[in-house]
Parts: structure tokens; C-alpha cells; sequence
């Protein structure tokens, strides 16, 4: 077994709980990291969310024309500003806008969608052409050229599956399910070699690596608590433990977690109206909890999905589409509507045209965000201008 395979197996089927020590040692032994600093939070709503439905067009009547059923009233949308306005569970949405804090982005997409839940999320992962296949992916390219020493957790991503958009050409990231796993040192494990071979030896030095300074580690997590009470809901116990590592002064670049459940192609007003709630509610409780530890102008966070819906509703629903809005919170973004509002009436086979191309947003935050030179990761479209 190589190195590279045996650190993507133990991130893989240890949910992080061998290599996360040593990154958290690692970190956690320096002082006070973060202070001016950058980190970027990546929320991804797998599944496709409707973004007619979450950034709302109230004010065009082709909206309520286009969605009989499933158009939202004017009534109950929330932070209504040039036309446009929050689904009624984004309260938080609303008032991080209204503090300054959260911009909107509006018709995000790419040429020649590709509607495919698979596929068009590799697309997003991997900043591919849609005609084109990379086997790394973004934020794994550019920890590759950032990460000059190997660090195994220099992007973490808090789910139960690994994600496309970390995989580098050296394991410079980690998928973690509960950073909350720690072993304890073993003393007797100290000294010596545990065989003639190298393969073994190297097993045994990363095994050590769990252990090394696990009392530093326990300090850390001391040091670093909610300012908040978080509810109780997957997304915000992923969000906490962010908020915790970046509290801790741990340092890293990307973080990556996700909340699944928005192919709503039946049903959709009561499941959309209970993921939003969720994803209101938790990034709302991190947006406040950064925002008491005086950190949030070092934290971005960027929600985005794969796609979009289809302007018309199927009845109850809606299919799959194109283009929607991105969202970009904290790291001092500018809180401003970036984009024409949504043209219903100039649609592309029933589907929105997409206005900015999502590489844009990611050149943006590579540039403006982590000092990063974004072509050398081969995306060459250009930062998008007004973010921050």
C-alpha cells in the first residue's frame, strides 16, 4: 500500500479520527493564527435548490404566472429589496443582508448546463468545462500548490462522504464526522521501530501522529466553546464544530460541509420550506456565534447548489434547471445584489440564462479572500468584481 492510498483510506473510513490530532496539534500550538487571517466556509444544498423560491422575484408578475402553485405571496417574503426578496424561512438571510454582511448573487451558472445531478455537481467540484473531466478537484488543486509542506487537514470537509471538490494530488484534506474522536497517548508506544519495513514504519509513524500531544489538543477544544446555543439539526451540529475549530485558532483554509434533501420535483412547498429552515437557522446561529468571537470578517461563507429549478412549476414541484443564486456571507463582502434580476421572459428551453459564471465567484474568493493566484489552477474567467 502507498502513502497517498493509506492517508485516503484512513480519512475515508475513520471519518478523520486518526489524522484530525495532529492537525489540531499542529495548529493549535501557535498563536492566535486566525487573527487577520482567512478561512472560506463552503455550504453546498445537494439536490438542486429552487432559487425562484429562495430569492424571490416577487415583483414580476410572470412569476406568479409562470408558478400557479407553487409561486410565494408577496405577503410573506421577507427583506424585500429591488424587486426581490427572501423565501419566509431565510429570516436570518434578511437581517445578515440588512446588517451588511450577505450578498446575493444572482443568475450563477455555466454554458451548456448540464442538468444531471452527478454530473453537474462534478462540474461545480472540479471547475471543469461542462465538456471536460479533471480528476482533482478546485480546492484540492489549490491546497496542492498552497500546502508547501504536506498537512492532512488543511481543508476539512464535515460529512459522512468524502467530496470531489478536496481531492488534490496529495491527501491535503480530510472528511470528518464528529472532531469529537481523540485517543490517548500511549507512552509505551514511544520508542523503537516496529519492523524492518518501511511500509509498516511509516504506518506506525502516522498511527503515533493520532496520539502526538493529545493533551494540547484537549486544551484547545477548552479554549474553544459555543458562544451559542446551536439547534439541533445535522447542518448546525457541522456548523458548530466549524465555528469551534476556527475559534480554536486551528488555522485552516476550507471547510466544506453540505445539507441534502432540495430535489423537489413534488411537494415542494413544505420540503423546500424545511430545508430552508434549517439552513436559516444554521447559519444564523454560525454567522452570531463568529460574529460575538469578533471573527466573522475573517470567515467567508459561500451557499451554493448544483442548479437551479425550471421557471414553470410541474404542478406541486419543479424540474431541473440552470441557473441560481449564490449567497456569500461575512469575510467583509460588500452585502450587496450582485446581477439583473431574474429575466422570465427571456428564458433558455424554459430555464434561466445564467449572468455570472460560477468560476468568477470561485476566482473571486481564491483572489480577494486567500491570496491566491487562480489561473494556476487553470480557472480563466475573471474574478467577479463588487463581492468584496
Amino acid at each position: 500500500m502507498n502513502r497517498r492510498n493509506f492517508l485516503t483510506l484512513t480519512g475515508t473510513f475513520t471519518g478523520g479520527a486518526l489524522l484530525l490530532p495532529d492537525f489540531l496539534h499542529a495548529f493549535g500550538s501557535q498563536k492566535s493564527t486566525i487573527i487577520g487571517d482567512q478561512c472560506v466556509v463552503f455550504v453546498q444544498l445537494s439536490g438542486g435548490n429552487d432559487g425562484l423560491n429562495t430569492f424571490v422575484p416577487f415583483d414580476n408578475p410572470l412569476y406568479y404566472d409562470l408558478r400557479p402553485k407553487i409561486a410565494l405571496s408577496k405577503n410573506d417574503v421577507v427583506g424585500k429589496n429591488q424587486g426581490m426578496a427572501f423565501h419566509p424561512a431565510l429570516k436570518g438571510f434578511a437581517e445578515m443582508q440588512q446588517n451588511g454582511d450577505l450578498s446575493v448573487i444572482q443568475n450563477v451558472g455555466y454554458p451548456e448546463p448540464n442538468r444531471s445531478h452527478f454530473r453537474s455537481q462534478e462540474i461545480w467540484q472540479t471547475a471543469s468545462a461542462s465538456n471536460q473531466y479533471i480528476n482533482e478537484g478546485w480546492l484540492g488543486r489549490y491546497l496542492d500548490l498552497q500546502c508547501k509542506e504536506h498537512q492532512p487537514t488543511a481543508g476539512i470537509n464535515l460529512d459522512n462522504i468524502d467530496n470531489l471538490a478536496l481531492k488534490g494530488l496529495e491527501p491535503n484534506s480530510i472528511t470528518v464526522k464528529n472532531p469529537n474522536i481523540f485517543k490517548t497517548k500511549n507512552q509505551k508506544e514511544e520508542a523503537g521501530t516496529l519492523s524492518s519495513n518501511p511500509h509498516l514504519d511509516f504506518v506506525r509513524k502516522i498511527a503515533n501522529s493520532v496520539t502526538e500531544g493529545s493533551d494540547e489538543i484537549q486544551k484547545a477544544l477548552t479554549k474553544s466553546t459555543a458562544e451559542i446555543s446551536y439547534p439541533k439539526t445535522g447542518l448546525s451540529t457541522n456548523l458548530a464544530w466549524i465555528a469551534r475549530l476556527i475559534k480554536g485558532n486551528l488555522n485552516s483554509k476550507v471547510y466544506y460541509t453540505s445539507l441534502n434533501g432540495f430535489d423537489t420535483h413534488d411537494n415542494q412547498l413544505g420540503i423546500q420550506n424545511n430545508k430552508l429552515t434549517e439552513l436559516n437557522d444554521a447559519l444564523f446561529s454560525f454567522y452570531t456565534d463568529l460574529k460575538k468571537a469578533s471573527l466573522m470578517q475573517n470567515v467567508t461563507v459561500v451557499v451554493f447548489s448544483e442548479f437551479g429549478r425550471r421557471v414553470k412549476d410541474n404542478g406541486n414541484g419543479t424540474d431541473h434547471g440552470t441557473a441560481a443564486p449564490m449567497f456569500v456571507i461575512g469575510g467583509n463582502n460588500k452585502g450587496k445584489i450582485i446581477g439583473n434580476n431574474p429575466n422570465l421572459s427571456d428564458l433558455d428551453q424554459g430555464d434561466l440564462k445564467y449572468e455570472t459564471d460560477f468560476r468568477s465567484v470561485y476566482a473571486s474568493l481564491l483572489k480577494d479572500k486567500l491570496d491566491f493566484d487562480y489561473t494556476t489552477i487553470g480557472i480563466q474567467n475573471k474574478a467577479l468584481k463588487g463581492l468584496f
